[in-house]
């Protein structure tokens, strides 16, 4: 429980990143590496887990993950099919040229601000999706060259949020990685059995009111807010699928129907059978 994974990514000789497709949604990995790393994933609806941020996606993702910054993996519990592009870089993978290059300083400014964890939206995200797309098909040396057209993209980009707060904050997180992805997955494997804060807190040595507090300065939420905002990210992902209403209720473990779509509508903006209706309706002009 009380483990984070530092993941060893290996490289081909000769190269200095690494293109690929995982596929773990099997597997609870809350890990972290020194490598670069931008990842897109294509599904109906997935958890974004960065640093101390949690929130849901839809349809599709673009996020560019800094240095030892931990992550948990986004095909994570996906029920329907996906597709996943991953692109992993060294620290130093243009050596000192990205520093000293005065063509390179927004590309290295980007890096910068990965430290926090950055998603792409709009625009901005399906340029680079089109591009992460054909790289498969190129040399490695033409993949290099067109991924340093991609940050040059991402890099100009005003189509970002970046998901942790550049204070303390976030470095406190980063100490204490381990304590917060057992809390994690605590939350995880029983938030459709009403998570016990009693039990989470004395998992982690904590009195309850002492994991309280930890709780809401490691996330500026309480515990309990945090639990509801992932239950209903997982409710959104049940009815993406197209589980009715009531049966992602207590699926998600709530008992009253009523309660379920008030917050729902509280977290989305809008009920759960709203929210279906007009996921179908995409669905549909899309095909």
């Amino acid at each position: 429980m009380n483990k984070i994974e530092l993941e060893k990514v290996e490289f081909e000789p000769g190269k200095s990143f690494k293109l690929f497709s995982p596929r773990l949604r099997n597997t609870f990995l809350w890990h972290y590496h020194p490598e670069y790393e931008l990842v897109y994933v294509e599904a109906d609806a997935g958890i974004r887990h960065v640093g101390s941020h949690i929130s849901g996606y839809t349809q599709s993702d673009l996020v560019l993950i800094g240095s030892n910054l931990p992550h948990l993996n986004f095909d994570y519990r996906l029920r329907s099919e996906y597709h996943q592009i991953v692109v992993q870089l060294k620290e130093d993978f243009m050596g000192t040229s990205m520093a000293i290059t005065p063509e390179f300083a927004g590309i290295n400014q980007l890096f910068k601000i990965a430290a926090n964890g950055i998603a792409f939206h709009g625009d901005t995200k399906a340029m680079v999706v089109q591009k992460l797309k054909q790289l498969s098909a190129l040399s490695s040396f033409k993949q290099l060259l067109e991924l340093m057209e991609i940050f040059q993209i991402l890099a100009k980009s005003n189509e970002m949020t970046i998901l942790n707060d550049d204070d303390l904050s976030l470095q406190f997180f980063l100490k204490d990685k381990i304590r917060m992805g057992a809390v994690y997955e605590y939350i995880d494997s029983n938030y459709n059995l009403n998570p016990d804060v009693n039990v989470v807190a004395a998992k982690v040595n904590f009195t309850t009111a002492a994991f309280c507090r930890y709780f809401k300065k490691q996330t500026n939420i309480t515990f309990t807010d945090f639990v509801n905002q992932y239950r209903v990210d997982v409710a959104k992902n049940l009815l993406m699928q197209d589980k009715n209403v009531t049966e992602t209720c207590y699926a998600i473990g709530f008992e009253s129907l009523s309660y379920f779509n008030k917050l729902f509508k509280k977290i989305v903006g809008e009920n759960p059978s709203d929210f279906k209706r007009k996921w179908v309706s995409k669905g549909k002009e899309n095909l």
